[in-house]
């Protein structure tokens, strides 16, 4: 058994809201095996003790939209692109991810959902465990195509996607662009996780589909009809009612006060911070690659050619930096989000997504600024600063 103590554990209170404990030491092995009191804890019973020295310990973040970093992406036809994507993740403090796939031709979709199976039942990972994917397009209008190639948009039919059951965990569909009734209720009872993005729906439209099983709405914000007075859009139905909402916190994709005032809307809740990150993630200036497409990257800004935003090189432990920053909420508060939030909404939360004993013990250790001093997966190292 191992044991971590001298750290700020955050951990569900009775309500399972999470807030920041102290006096605490977390034991475990592969799973948490007992959070006992300082007083009752001896190094002696342990094989190995971690001393946090006064730094955060928490459940590890999850990151359910990521199309690659490192160099990596999860259209490569290289299965050892997962593998690398896995390890970098657990450099920023995910322990769990979505490879998200592209709008690209069907069979190199097929092709990347079938090398996420493959790494899905990898039972001891590298890096951050991989729990299936986020298929994001080909199901999108092409009026808020963003970066994705629009001659591979496809209406939504999901026979296309019904073999793949087992890995799409969500998928990014315009609901204005369903021409099968039952789309949504299909993904629905197949597990799915159905996500309104890349829409040019009206606020009506939205809702309905929100009615009828969609859960979640991809990156708020970008990529869909706007708020306004006469016509709330996409954003006023992800504001107005419970659909999990996801927001790129890299202050290129949403302005800090856009965040601020999202964060008061949400209450605090059903808001998902994801780094929607390219393969340029984590290499600095220069040309990359998405899709298929060039890609300039500036400082915290990638573009297409043309100037549209393709996707960010943010990494998810300094957007949680800066979602506090622009917020000011707690760091018990902004990890619940990245971790509780999704771990619910994917259906995983009794294993994962909080320090609960019995969980697996999926762990991230950083300081007030969320610089990560460790991660851990399933009890064993991935990641030591």
């Amino acid at each position: 058994m191992k044991a971590i103590r001298n750290g700020i554990l955050i951990l569900p209170n009775e309500d399972g809201r999470f807030t920041a404990q102290t006096d605490h030491v977390l034991c475990y092995d592969e799973r948490i095996a007992a959070l006992i009191s300082e007083a009752e804890f001896s190094p002696s019973d342990a094989d190995e003790v971690i001393d946090a020295a006064g730094a955060y310990v928490a459940p590890g973040f999850l990151n359910v939209h990521i199309h690659g970093a490192d160099g990596a992406d999860t259209m490569d036809e290289d299965s050892g692109a997962l593998t690398r994507l896995a390890a970098f993740q657990a450099k920023t403090g995910v322990t769990s991810f979505l490879p998200t796939t592209m709008t690209c031709a069907f069979d190199a979709v097929e092709r990347a959902l079938v090398r996420i199976r493959a790494a899905m039942a990898e039972r001891h990972p590298q890096g951050a465990r991989i729990l299936g994917a986020h298929m994001e397009g080909p199901f999108i209008s092409p009026a808020k195509k963003g970066a994705q190639d629009e001659q591979y948009i496809l209406p939504p039919t999901f026979a296309r996607i019904a073999p793949y059951r087992d890995v799409i965990k969500i998928i990014t569909v315009a609901p204005e662009m369903i021409v099968e009734e039952d789309f949504i209720e299909s993904c629905c009872k197949s597990g799915i996780i159905v996500s309104l993005g890349h829409t040019a729906a009206d606020y009506e439209t939205a809702c309905a589909a929100i009615a009828r099983g969609a859960t979640h709405i991809t990156h708020l914000c970008n990529a869909m009809t706007p708020l306004s007075h006469r016509a709330p859009g996409v954003l006023g139905a992800g504001l107005d009612t419970d659909a999990n909402c996801e927001l790129i916190v890299d202050n290129v994709h949403v302005h800090p006060a856009m965040q601020r005032i999202i964060y008061h809307a949400k209450r605090g809740r059903h808001l998902i911070p994801i780094t929607d990150s390219l393969r340029a993630c984590g290499l600095g200036d220069g040309i990359s690659e998405l899709g298929g497409q060039r890609v300039y990257v500036r400082g915290t800004l990638a573009t297409l050619e043309d100037g549209t935003i393709a996707g960010s090189v943010l990494c998810m432990n300094d957007g949680l930096r800066i979602l506090r920053e622009n917020t000011d909420a707690a760091i018990a508060a902004i990890v619940e989000m990245a971790t509780r939030t999704p771990a619910e909404e994917l259906g995983v939360y009794g294993e994962l997504g909080s320090l609960s004993v019995g969980k697996y013990a999926d762990i991230a250790i950083f300081d007030e600024n969320f610089r990560i001093q460790r991660t851990i997966v399933g009890g064993t190292d991935v990641f030591h600063a």
